[in-house]
């Protein structure tokens, strides 16, 4: 014979019959062992990305709690340090002028000693303010305490974000921004609330007091759970670059935050407000020039930083931030109610925050982040536009509907906003883009708050009236909606693909 039959190597079997019983599943089973030890590695880095959210969103909380808490005490305060209660409003501006001197030096800090330990640093700092801040016997000691806590402020929103995208997968980052999201839509509404509660039934000093328990938490999370990180390189500290843009910075938000008390004088407002325009071109020109920048610029050619923060983002923050300064004025001063009363109508606005979490990422995966930004950023535009209808004859059932639309919406944008910035920046923009986002949204803020203290402020002088009335927060809303509406149309300069690798959605869907 010229071949010599094989006996096959499976005695009295048929050349098939191995992959049958006993050896088929061997087989199976030794090739499922990658594949179950990736999914595996894929769901322990999923795990490690919402935990590293979630502590972060805790040290958020406290920090973004205590800035809008303090509003509501001012007077007693005061009354305890022996001084009038508008002489207290120069902690609030110290908090926000050391704030905006180190924003512009966070990332840096971070890729020089590590984000993790900038951020316990950071925590440290704002518990021991806070510490400080309620035991202070006068106003001296409050002013030295709450510049400490404004330092502690700026390293922890940029570093906590840093932290969040070196953790977290692009098919993660949706779900861990939703969680950082929370305290920033939380804290301005409840924070009057509970503020007031404490200073009634407690007293002052607890408004910084319960500060401690979740600073102590914040730490011993971020020691066990976070891990260390360190940049491969680390950049010279660029000091002109690090004092004019810290310079731009303190001079608009100063400027803007001394919009809403027009008895200051309107002359040195303005001025504030055309240095920080000023040195803020200085400092872009200088940035864009430098050989090793404080802030790395070329994000903003990332399209999707660029429209989510600087343009059409920047602008619909501003009725976002305007809105929760509006509604307590609105339902306390223009329907008269109680404070308690106000305050649970705020909390159907709270609520329709809340629930808007459970189908974000749905959502967002099934129409795609331009679809959202731009249909529900017209339904929380016209949310806000239809509270200038309500009035205190409007049934309240409508008058809760209505905030738990406004919430809802809220949210929404809120978190498409956030999660899409960093879609498509990459490791190495990462620290800058942070500290960027920070810096402009704390601008938003500022700027939404005194934009809507400027037309309620116009509004009564124009109709000359002794008070305000319901007609100047009608005009206020109508106003700060038209703004989110022209936001909501620049959305449309995105591609249909935009953040498709974050989202999940595909424009076949």
């Amino acid at each position: 014979m010229l071949f010599k039959p094989v006996r096959h190597r499976f005695a009295g079997q048929s050349p098939g019959s191995q992959w049958r019983g006993k050896n088929f599943r061997t087989v199976l089973r030794m090739t499922a062992i990658p594949e179950n030890k990736a999914l595996a590695e894929t769901a322990t880095a999923a795990l490690q990305a919402r935990r590293v959210a979630l502590i972060v969103a805790v040290a958020f909380f406290m920090q973004l709690l205590d800035s809008t808490i303090i509003s509501t005490s001012l007077p007693q305060m005061g009354e305890s340090f022996g001084v009038p209660a508008v002489a207290m409003s120069i902690g609030i501006t110290v908090y926000i002028l050391t704030m905006a001197v180190f924003v512009p030096l966070s990332g840096w800090l971070a890729d020089r000693f590590g984000a993790r330990n900038i951020f316990l640093v950071a925590i440290a700092l704002f518990t021991l303010a806070s510490i400080a801040c309620g035991i202070s016997q006068n106003l001296t000691q409050f002013v030295a305490a709450r510049a400490v806590q404004g330092l502690g402020s700026a390293l922890m929103t940029p570093v906590g974000r840093i932290l969040v995208l070196r953790n977290a997968s692009k098919s993660e980052l949706l779900n861990a921004t939703a969680l950082i999201t929370w305290p920033a839509l939380f804290a301005p509404v409840i924070g009057p609330v509970l503020g007031g509660f404490i200073t009634t039934y407690l007293s002052w000093h607890w408004n910084f007091f319960i500060n401690i328990p979740l600073g102590a938490a914040g730490l011993a999370l971020v020691a066990r759970f976070i891990p260390g990180d360190r940049a491969s390189e680390t950049r010279p500290l660029d000091w002109p670059g690090f004092l004019v843009t810290s310079a731009g910075l303190a001079s608009m938000l100063y400027g803007l935050e001394r919009i809403a008390h027009p008895e200051d004088g309107a002359l040195p407002t303005v001025a504030l407000l055309g240095a920080g325009v000023l040195i803020g071109w200085l400092a872009v020109r200088h940035l864009a020039r430098a050989k090793n920048p404080l802030l790395d610029l070329t994000a903003f050619k990332v399209q999707t930083f660029a429209i989510s923060t600087l343009s059409a983002g920047t602008i619909f923050r501003v009725a976002i931030n305007a809105t929760p300064f509006l509604l307590p004025l609105l339902f306390q001063v223009g329907f008269g109610l109680r404070p308690v009363d106000a305050g649970m109508l705020i909390l159907a606005y709270f609520l329709g925050n809340l629930g808007m979490k459970t189908v974000t990422t749905p959502t967002l995966r099934r129409f795609g982040f331009r679809s959202v930004l731009i249909v529900n950023g017209v339904i929380a535009s016209l949310s806000i536009m239809a509270c200038a209808a309500i009035s205190p004859q409007t049934p309240q059932a409508l008058v809760v509907a209505l905030m738990l639309i406004a919430g809802l919406s809220r949210s929404m944008q809120f978190t498409a906003l956030n999660t899409l910035a960093f879609a498509d920046v990459a490791a190495a923009q990462r620290s800058s883009a942070a500290t960027l986002s920070s810096m402009l949204q704390q601008v938003a803020m500022l700027f939404g708050v005194a934009v809507a203290a400027a037309l309620l402020n116009l509004s009564q002088i124009a109709r000359g009236g002794p008070a305000l009335d319901l007609v100047d927060f009608r005009l206020a809303f109508l106003a700060i909606g038209a703004i989110g509406l022209v936001a909501s149309f620049r959305f449309l300069a995105l591609p249909a693909t935009a953040g498709a690798e974050v989202s999940g959605h595909s424009p076949r869907n």
